[in-house]
């Protein structure tokens, strides 16, 4: 079984190991270009194409797959497999027909809620209490293809972007074997065809969401807290000085929205719309994320 991997990011790494493990010959590992990152802003390998290349494996990195070029390259690896996670390019027909079996995705949802680009973030803003991931035969459309294999988990309470992350990236290097196990073995997968009812996007998250409106209930907001978390961070104004959060708890209280409530003992609590939030962890412009005591050290002028 000669296999094609295409994936970027951290997600991603966990499924192209459990690729390494099984029988299936790896012939080639697609990743995105080589960006700058860091305050030096040097380039730097994606985390898929550092694993790749720890491994021997050879690594191809177009700027697109539209290029015929590039197709003709993909052809020619005479594939039968091809293996998407979070690749971050789009796959022209031309690709997606290339390997015997077609190409297959692993997605961080249970299709069809959540197709496109955030599902994990927009399902903690939106307050789910399940999601998973699907093993997806590709087709054209964005995520819209048959699902092969499916399996779901619960969102915690106190779940944010990093923690459900972890968790769905395991879970979905365990369905992709599961799924190739079957294929080695000839064992048949019913691909279903995704209901055309419950359908939601996943837009891609944008900067301009991280301003916190204290008029929004506590508990919208500590969600928006957990979903941002990592990128872009949720922020708003404290004391005059716009600070980025990236914890916060859900209590009782009451005041005008953005009012501090208490300011002392480790505790800073602000009134929302509905319920307060207790702050837990944040990062003050140019410092390191803190415990709020030490935040409220540093800001002796909040405390009450």
């Amino acid at each position: 079984m000669r296999v094609i991997f295409a994936g970027t990011p951290d997600f991603a790494v966990p499924c192209l190991a459990a690729l390494l493990k099984s029988s299936a010959q790896v012939v080639a590992v697609y990743s995105q270009p080589d960006r700058p990152a860091g305050r030096g802003r040097k380039l730097q390998a994606s985390p898929v194409k550092q694993l790749a290349l720890e491994s021997g494996l050879p690594v191809r990195q177009p700027q697109s797959l539209r290029d015929e070029q590039a197709q003709q390259e993909l052809r020619e690896l005479d594939a039968d497999l091809m293996v998407v996670v979070a690749y971050g390019l789009i796959l022209p027909a031309a690709v997606l027909e290339a390997p015997k079996h077609g190409c297959w995705n692993v997605h961080a949802s249970v299709l069809p809620r959540w197709r496109g680009a955030a599902p994990i973030q927009r399902a903690l803003i939106a307050g789910d209490t399940e999601t998973g991931v699907c093993l997806m035969q590709m087709e054209r459309g964005l995520d819209t293809g048959p699902v092969l294999l499916e399996s779901r988990c619960s969102i915690g309470e106190q779940d944010n972007s990093q923690d459900l992350h972890d968790r769905l990236s395991a879970l979905g290097a365990q369905l992709l074997s599961e799924g190739l196990e079957n294929l080695l073995s000839g064992i048949q997968m019913t691909a279903q065809v995704q209901p055309e009812e419950g359908v939601t996007y996943a837009h891609k998250l944008a900067r301009n969401e991280a301003q916190l409106d204290w008029s929004a209930t506590a508990s919208e907001l500590d969600r928006l807290i957990r979903g941002l978390y990592g990128w872009p961070v949720a922020e708003a104004e404290i004391g005059g000085e716009r600070v980025k959060i990236h914890a916060a708890e859900v209590v009782a209280g009451s005041g005008a929205a953005g009012e501090i409530l208490k300011a002392q003992r480790g505790q800073l609590v602000i009134a929302c719309g509905s319920d307060a939030l207790s702050l837990q962890r944040l990062q003050r412009p140019g410092g390191k994320p803190m415990s709020v005591n030490d935040f409220l050290n540093a800001r002796q002028d909040l405390r009450q």
